[in-house]
């Protein structure tokens, strides 16, 4: 870099080193502890510097000398919860390994609903050493596989998860609500949505078969998530060589 240069930083807690003169009652730990709890907890909107001092009895100044933005914050707890999923392994059997990240990514999500809003806009969070090896992980898999371009695999995949989750987040959240057990609103639900599918063949059909399983949304959401991911694998294994 030339003298005198004002280039600015990267924007990431990633990429500017550590300081070591930290408090031992309030360190960058504890600080993402404390906020992954509240975010759990109420949500992205909860979250604040102020709010988050008063947790854990200290001042905004104070957690600034530890973590320098909001935006560092959130990538200091994404990466800090990427730790909860299991790397993935390829093997011969790439499909199931597939399979199984894919089913454990998503109850990571449902157990955190909040990181699919910030996901896709954290960029250099991708930095974080919890999420750079679960990446890593997941592109060997489909390399070892023997896709041409395993990003394609793990875009298509970890897409379809998060789409898919971030529906299901949204009727879990319409259903605490309500206050209702999922299943008792299901049923209260369904002679509107039957009236509203009447005249729509296919629609009406779907909302019959769904009669006998709104006794066990779970399952019958988590049977709707695996069918789906059956298509896209299937869709992948057309792009391996013969």
């Amino acid at each position: 870099m030339a003298a005198g240069s004002t280039q600015k930083p990267l924007p990431s807690v990633w990429a500017r080193s550590r300081s070591d003169a930290e408090q031992p009652a309030l360190n960058r730990e504890s600080i993402v502890r404390e906020a992954i709890a509240m975010l759990d907890a109420d949500g992205i909107e909860a979250l604040s510097m102020r709010k988050l001092g008063a947790r854990l009895n200290a001042g905004a100044t104070s957690l600034y000398r530890h973590v320098a933005t909001k935006d560092e914050l959130m990538e200091l707890a994404v990466d800090a919860i990427v730790a909860e999923l299991p790397i993935p392994r390829g093997d011969a059997n790439w499909r199931g390994a597939a399979e199984e990240a894919a089913h454990a990514f998503r109850g990571w999500l449902l157990r955190h609903p909040w990181t699919m809003s910030v996901l896709g806009q954290m960029g250099l969070a991708y930095l974080g050493p919890n999420l750079m090896a679960y990446m890593a992980g997941l592109a060997e898999l489909f390399a070892d596989a023997g896709f041409a371009d395993p990003a394609i695999a793990t875009d298509a995949v970890l897409a379809y998860v998060v789409g898919m989750a971030t529906t299901e987040t949204a009727w879990l959240a319409t259903v605490a609500r309500s206050g209702e057990p999922e299943a008792d609103f299901i049923a209260r639900l369904m002679p509107a949505a039957r009236e509203a599918a009447a005249g729509h063949r296919v629609l009406a059909e779907a909302y019959e078969r769904t009669r006998d399983l709104a006794a066990d949304p779970a399952t019958q959401r988590e049977e709707k998530f695996a069918n789906a991911l059956a298509v896209v694998l299937d869709g992948l294994a057309l792009r391996l060589p013969a």
